[in-house]
């Protein structure tokens, strides 16, 4: 079976750019679709609105969601994922710049699999998206969808 697709919703283009960077080096990049607002990562996952054509049947490996998002925050992307019986099994990875325990205990309270803060350091940032995208790509064992 392949390898799934990575989600990437994330609205700083900084960060993006990082997160692209970093998995292109360990040659993941293709296998990413990026969305910039909580919205759109609804969308995409359910193929509803400019999605609504997409092949909903491609596995996704992994989503890396942050959590300040404009028009729907992480938080309610994580809670919409967790209660729907497509997606309650997805893996998702909060990543995000936030420090705050709240912000923390509320990720997996809500079912997060991992919450990772985005490190300052460039080179520390581009290790840690590297580790992600190999652990969640090749290391793995999803259970995708029946």
């Amino acid at each position: 079976m392949q390898a799934g697709l990575i989600l990437l919703v994330e609205d700083n283009h900084q960060d993006e750019l990082l997160v692209l960077r970093a998995l292109k080096k360990v040659n993941l990049a293709n296998k990413v679709e990026v969305v910039r607002d909580g919205q759109q990562a609804l969308d995409f996952l359910f193929c509803e609105g400019e999605f609504v054509n997409r092949d909903c049947s491609e596995p996704l490996a992994v989503v890396l969601l942050d959590l300040n998002l404009p028009r729907v925050n992480g938080l309610e992307v994580l809670r919409r994922l967790r209660t729907d019986g497509r997606t309650h099994l997805l893996p998702v990875v909060i990543l995000t710049s936030s420090d705050e325990e709240r912000d923390l205990v509320a990720s997996y309270e809500g079912g997060a699999n991992s919450f990772v803060r985005k490190p300052l350091d460039f080179r520390e940032f581009a290790e840690t998206v590297a580790s992600l995208g190999i652990y969640w790509q090749a290391i793995n064992k999803p259970v995708w969808p029946r």
